[in-house]
């Protein structure tokens, strides 16, 4: 007898091809199996999506292939996450078998049976091996020197009153607390209570960071020893992301820890999601299916059984903000930190004040100083890195441009070099102008290579008593790319052996520095009027979470500070910054998003086209709006003209985008649905034919 699977592949919404392929097998197999099916000319990894005992009626049932391989060692993905899959599809406008097969590990794909099984084995064992470690270790470590098993500290009443929301709370959970107000122990205990219901619940935290997952991993399995913690991230190598996937899918990981990719974890029995930091904008996908990890996490949780989400954050996204403030959400309240640390106090530099060409101001620089005197550590934040933005030739007006991109190459001293931050292109510095032969080539604005230079000729002059010199670090994409470079880093500051930290806003979030007291924003005007109407709040939350560094342990007796660059001081959202008073900026900028009809309070996507010219670009996107205008009309969604991208061409490549936007999130959905025909349609048209690519991005983050 024959069965009639349907399979879902990594076929993309662009590609025209079916959501689901029809196959034949000689046995029923379980919706959600893994196999491997026929495809062209090469076999590819497959889910099952249904299994019929009838051939479709649509198709000669002669000319349907056969399934290749079941791989039968692996059980069946769960309907909780075949539905989640398929929400992410339809809610992003993309391929369900697109966003199925890029949430499987990559080197799943490429196992047969044989090899699916040898690999399983040996994870077994190294399971085993490592529990039975765990086990030895705790035996000697009983028979050396009986010792009581590690408690969580007592919990503050803030802490207290969040747990006992979280158990009552029956909505998605916002955790708002200051920085340094103990929200990873309330993550801790809630996911203790979590595993404590039975031997098979499973905790999901999220992270918004690569680089914030090996202190988070240290801690939670401090504190769950007993219980296996695995992380899923694109920083493992192809293997390690297999093992942790597979750890998790079979039931063996307890506790998951990752970035976005880990929300699409198959977790067959998860009671409990963390959404640490969750206002970050890297929980949001720029490329393929441009998901929002966080909003996946609420639907999933909403879809799960018996499952919680927590989103934590010191300063919430407006849109959680926002949906808090009309009781979607539980909120509870974190203000204070933990024992007598205190909250930064804002300093407020004017730039305008100071001598031209300024870097960092004197009284700053005595503070550094003095706070590297008394064991202090400061950090200092400049979000650009190389030395400088820009070289320039003042003769002729020559600029390093990139020949591939519409942006400039930076200039990175270390290595003498001119580096595109897009596209890749670099090239040695020029020993003259390439346009008139100046060889007097000079720089234009600073980066974190600059500054670190800066401080460490300023610091060099003032050694501690002792004679010792000042020390300073540089954290950043370039210092941190390498294996083990970031842990290293991070390590010299915990210890000590760094005075002053120079880093970008990788630093800004998520790490417990200890010495830091102080804590410098070097040029962070530029979002204080950019045309992006969320810059405000990336700019708050940005310098929030920056001070939030400074003054977490109250054993360094000195004042923390948050010292401010600007050469406008009297913006009002310096004011909201200094009280550390989120609900009032979040309340200025809601009244301002509702008076423009900005999200939360309107839904938007932007349909984005690329192609060799930008006329061609925006040739396509317009004849997309004149094809869809009727039919938006009558639904009450805006078609805007299409305009190029902020950077227009990366790599050769030019980049147009149209906004659509509605008051109304479900008519907005079934407006692009439909209108995805006519996108289809107009590929094959002379409008069309130059295009590279086109792509829908919803919920989008930047205009």
């Amino acid at each position: 007898m024959s069965f009639w699977p349907t399979v879902i592949l990594a076929t993309p919404a662009h590609s025209q091809v079916g959501q689901a392929l029809s196959y034949r097998s000689e046995q029923a197999l379980p919706v959600g199996a893994l196999v491997r099916v026929p495809l062209g000319k090469r076999d590819t990894l497959g889910v099952i999506l249904s299994c019929l005992d009838t051939a479709p009626t649509d198709i000669d049932a002669a000319a349907i292939k056969p399934i290749s391989t079941h791989l039968s060692q692996l059980p069946p993905l769960g309907h909780a996450w075949l539905d989640l899959v398929r929400f992410a599809a339809r809610y992003y406008q993309r391929g369900v078998g697109e966003v199925a097969l890029a949430a499987l590990p990559p080197e799943l794909k490429k196992l047969d049976p044989t090899q699916l099984a040898r690999r399983l084995t040996r994870n077994e064992k190294g399971r085993l091996a490592r529990e039975g470690a765990v086990t030895a270790e705790a035996v000697a470590s009983e028979a050396a020197e009986p010792a009581e098993p590690a408690e969580p500290a007592e919990a503050t009443m803030a802490q207290k009153d969040a747990l006992d929301g979280i158990r009552g709370a029956d909505k998605p959970i916002l955790l708002f607390g200051v920085t340094g107000s103990g929200k990873t122990e309330v993550y801790l205990q809630a996911a203790a209570e979590c595993l404590a219901k039975d031997d098979t619940t499973q905790v999901l935290v999220l992270v918004p960071e690569i680089n914030l997952t090996p202190q988070l991993e240290a801690r939670f399995f401090e504190r769950f020893q007993a219980h296996t913690v695995v992380a899923i991230h694109s920083g493992l190598t192809p293997a390690q992301r297999l093992q942790s996937w597979l750890s998790a899918h079979m039931g063996h990981a307890r506790i998951v820890l990752g970035t976005r990719m880990a929300i699409f974890a198959s977790l067959p029995s998860l009671g409990l999601i963390v959404v640490d930091e969750e206002h970050d904008p890297s929980y949001k996908s720029q490329e393929g299916a441009r998901y929002s990890a966080r909003d996946l996490a609420i639907y999933r949780a909403h879809a799960t059984p018996h499952c919680r989400v927590i989103l934590g954050s010191a300063t919430p996204s407006l849109e959680t903000w926002h949906a808090a403030m009309q009781g979607r959400y539980a909120r509870f309240d974190m203000p204070d930190r933990i024992g007598d640390a205190a909250m930064p106090t804002l300093r407020l530099v004017d730039m305008q004040r100071q001598p031209k060409q300024t870097v960092l101001a004197q009284p700053l620089l005595d503070a550094i100083i003095a706070r590297a005197h008394l064991g202090e550590q400061s950090l200092l934040l400049l979000n650009r890195r190389g030395y400088a933005p820009v070289l320039s030739c003042g003769a002729c007006a020559w600029k390093s441009d990139c020949p591939n991109c519409s942006a400039f190459r930076v200039f990175h001293k270390i290595d003498r070099s001119l580096r595109c931050h897009h596209c890749g292109f670099a090239e040695r510095v020029p020993p003259a102008c390439p346009s008139c032969g100046n060889v007097d080539i000079q720089t234009v604005g600073r980066g974190t290579e600059q500054l670190e230079e800066l401080v460490a000729n300023v610091l060099a002059a003032a050694p501690h008593s002792d004679g010792r010199a000042l020390r300073v670090g540089r954290l950043d994409a370039d210092t941190s790319k390498g294996k083990g470079q970031l842990d290293a880093h991070l390590a010299a500051m915990h210890s000590g052996d760094i005075d002053v930290l120079v880093g970008t806003q990788m630093v800004a979030k998520g790490h417990d520095f200890r010495r830091i007291t102080l804590v410098a924003a070097i040029n962070p005007d530029g979002a204080l009027f950019a045309s992006d109407f969320r810059a405000p709040e990336r700019m708050f939350s940005l310098l929030m979470q920056a001070g939030g560094r400074a003054g977490r342990a109250a054993a360094f007796g000195s004042r923390p500070e948050l010292w401010v660059q600007t050469w406008h001081p009297t913006h009002a959202l310096f004011a909201a910054l200094r009280a550390h008073d989120y609900p009032t900026f979040a309340s200025q900028e809601l009244a301002e998003r509702q008076a423009a009809n900005l999200p939360p309070f309107a839904a938007q996507a932007l349909l984005r086209a690329d192609a060799k010219t930008q006329a061609a670009a925006q040739a396509f996107l317009t004849s997309a709006r004149q094809r869809g205008q009727a039919a938006a009309e009558q639904a009450g969604i805006d078609i805007y003209p299409a305009v190029p991208l902020t950077i227009a061409r990366i790599a050769n490549v030019e980049r147009a985008q149209m906004l659509v936007e509605c008051t109304n999130r479900a008519a907005l959905q079934r407006f692009i649905q439909q209108w995805q025909a006519d996108l289809h349609a107009l590929r094959h048209t002379p409008e069309g034919k130059p295009i590279i690519r086109w792509a829908i991005d919803v919920d989008p983050l930047a205009i």
